[in-house]
């Protein structure tokens, strides 16, 4: 939960990869500070300035684009976006997604309950955003269940869904993998979505298992329960030749315009 020493961790994380050529990194939802409340995070967001540019800073030592997770960043007196935050190798902040779907559910297991609403004021704004890796789609955890966001991300040109994530143990194993290949199956896009593991000092759980997948919904890489990175070039050949050969988005008679 301490800022400072999860930002040193990402830190050195980095500077152990070999940069060659245009890299994107990916970090989790809540990376910078995992709290046991909303409350506890508010507290966070009033510091959003400054994390901001420290992240500017580490993506132009480390010459990479950042896809940060999720940064709390004061909205109102009482309320912070969950923003998912997007740097160029110049440190530029070059787009930001607020969390559009809030996590307010029950759950079995240690926390029982979860109202994310309470100090989260939700998003209303798709975000797509040109890449050297292709058309980046921005979302975050929970969205992951809501098909038409994604729906309306791969109408703007989205071929790379970005979901940062903190998944609970117990919707994890019954959920994550089927909602994450269904996207990438539904969208032909690659998904990526890198995500908090293991038990946390706070008493929270997540579940993990990082994940890589392909336009056809193949599993290509997977963290399991394990904090390494996994790292993969991303075929886009791949991505135009599934397209091309079922061209779903062009036969789908309910293009949306929801948002």
């Amino acid at each position: 939960m301490d800022p400072e020493k999860n930002f040193d961790y990402v830190s050195q994380q980095l500077e152990a990869l070999t940069i060659e050529g245009p890299t994107l990194v990916c970090l989790p939802e809540a990376w910078l500070a995992f709290c046991k409340s909303g409350a506890d995070t508010f507290k966070i967001a009033s510091s959003s300035e400054y994390w901001i540019e420290k992240i500017s800073q580490l993506c132009r030592r480390n010459k990479i684009w950042l896809s940060a997770g999720t940064i709390p960043i004061p909205c109102t007196s009482e309320k912070y976006y969950a923003a998912s935050c997007l740097f160029n190798e110049r440190g530029e902040l070059v787009a930001q997604y607020n969390k559009i779907h809030l996590f307010d559910a029950d759950v079995h297991d240690k926390s029982k309950q979860y109202r994310e609403s309470q100090h989260t004021e939700a998003g209303n704004e798709v975000v797509v955003v040109d890449s050297p890796f292709g058309r980046l789609g921005l979302s975050v955890c929970y969205d992951m269940r809501f098909t038409g966001l994604y729906q309306v991300q791969r109408e703007q040109g989205a071929s790379i869904l970005l979901i940062p994530s903190a998944f609970t143990t117990v919707t994890g194993k019954a959920h994550w993998l089927p909602l994450l290949q269904a996207r990438a199956i539904e969208t032909q896009s690659f998904v990526i979505a890198a995500a908090q593991v293991g038990e946390h000092q706070n008493g929270r759980a997540t579940f993990g298992h990082s994940v890589i997948i392909s336009p056809w919904g193949e599993v290509q890489d997977n963290s399991e329960l394990s904090l390494q990175p996994i790292q993969r070039r991303l075929n886009l050949a791949e991505l135009d030749n599934i397209r091309l050969s079922m061209p779903v988005f062009k036969h789908n008679r309910f293009k949306s315009n929801i948002i």
